[in-house]
């Protein structure tokens, strides 16, 4: 009964992997770009926020107008004979405004609303690129654990057998072979457990790709890491200072915020517009004081001007108001900075650490081995037990698999790190994709 679920879940995963291409990081990426909901979302909105960018020049471009009516009126002129007449009406309007700072500033702010709607859609980008990066790598990973996993459990069968053969000819006790049926079972599970990761990790890649088992090409092996551009934290720190695109919004917004406050101080500053008009009055059959008809053409040009004289005090309040959200934006920008700084060095400081973890793994992983066969030859001439065997196999396996891992982790590290430092880019993806085997 426990062999069932494994046999049947390894047989799906053999003939998945077998009938399907596997494809590269770039791949999946494009695939990911051209469906993901969330960047979709967020490209989306930036589309709006262009078009939003727009709309903010309307106040500063002249308008014009066209109208036109028709009046039909009674006029009961007792003692006279009442009286019916028509009044037609067309006229274009159109004003340009001269002087008005508050459109002024509300046209700055349009302009400043398209860098943060780019700020945005960079920092969604980058968020996929992150996303897709993570759950690749994943799959890659719990593959190899699955292999070392079923290395592994051969491994411990031969052992098993080992001992039990020893057993039956007298050389060994009933111990070493209760030990290795122990380890062997354990191991049973630990494959269960690990087809199981390899299957949900494959659904979240499937699903953020929008493809039907998707599968990641493996790395090319032996691989060398690539090395970090800048092994000084303050290059990196420095440069997503200036280019991290969190700190961009925040830095808009503070722009915005100031420009607000221009605006509320403009409502107290007099306007100033330039208005000319054309209109037509036709009275076909007489007016209310004459019978015949009548047509009367007008053109106006003049200025306009509005000085704001009391308002209830709403203006004051008002600019209150946006000095306070100044404030609030200048400590988002400072707190945005300090978080910022604070993700850059933690990401910097694992590249690093990773990279020395990969070197020491490396060593651990070819002293893992030479003590294993010790041990297998020791075991051989009656100088180790069976135990010292198993836990060297599992210390092998185990040492294995944290090496493969370690070697993903750095690489998804390098692309949060230019992440953090506001530097990352699709193109970075393809640096990590020559590793990979073609």
């Amino acid at each position: 009964m426990q062999r069932f679920p494994l046999a049947s879940i390894s047989f799906a995963m053999a003939a998945s992997i077998g009938t399907v291409h596997a494809q590269s990081l770039l791949e999946l990426f494009d695939a990911a770009r051209a469906t993901d909901a969330t960047y979709q979302s967020a490209k989306a909105l930036y589309d709006a926020n262009l078009a939003k960018a727009d709309q903010a020049k309307a106040g500063i471009l002249p308008t014009a107008g066209l109208a036109a009516g028709l009046n039909r009126s009674f006029l009961d002129n007792t003692p006279s004979a009442n009286r019916a007449y028509t009044t037609q009406t067309i006229g274009v309007s159109a004003s340009q405004p001269l002087y008005r700072p508050a459109n002024w500033v509300t046209y700055e702010q349009g302009k400043k609303s398209v860098g943060l709607a780019q700020a945005v859609l960079t920092v969604a980008e980058q968020d996929l690129v992150i996303r897709v990066a993570q759950a690749y790598f994943d799959v890659l990973a719990a593959n190899d654990t699955l292999v070392f996993v079923r290395a592994q459990k051969t491994a411990v069968a031969e052992q098993l057998a080992s001992a039990k053969r020893n057993f039956e000819v007298g050389t060994s006790t009933i111990t070493d072979t209760r030990e290795a049926q122990a380890r062997f079972d354990l191991v049973r599970a630990q494959e269960i457990a690990a087809a199981n990761d390899v299957l949900v990790k494959k659904v979240a890649l499937d699903t953020l790709v929008s493809k039907v088992n998707a599968q990641p090409t493996p790395l090319a092996l032996p691989v060398t890491l690539p090395t970090l551009q800048a092994d000084d934290v303050g290059t990196w720190v420095q440069q997503a200072e200036a280019n991290h695109p969190g700190i961009q919004q925040a830095q808009i917004a503070l722009d915005v915020a100031r420009l607000e406050t221009e605006k509320a101080k403009a409502g107290n500053k007099p306007t100033l517009d330039l208005t000319a008009g054309y209109g037509i009055t036709r009275s076909p059959n007489g007016t209310s004081s004459s019978s015949t008809s009548a047509r009367t053409n007008a053109t106006t040009v003049g200025l306009s001007l509005n000085l704001p004289l009391f308002a209830g005090y709403s203006i004051q309040n008002r600019i209150r108001e946006t000095l306070s959200l100044e404030d609030k934006a200048q400590a988002d920008l400072d707190a945005a900075r300090r978080s910022v700084t604070q993700a850059t060095r933690t990401a910097f400081y694992g590249v690093v650490s990773g990279l020395g973890q990969v070197q020491a793994l490396e060593a651990a992983e070819s002293s893992s081995q030479i003590a294993l066969d010790a041990n297998k030859l020791g075991y051989q001439v009656g100088v180790r037990i069976n135990i010292d065997v198993l836990n060297s196999q599992s210390q092998l396996f185990q040492t294995k698999r944290d090496l493969a891992q370690a070697r993903y982790s750095v690489l998804v590290g390098g692309l949060k790190l230019r992440q953090a430092s506001g530097s990352l880019k699709p193109e970075d993806l393809q640096a990590v994709n020559a590793l990979l085997v073609r």
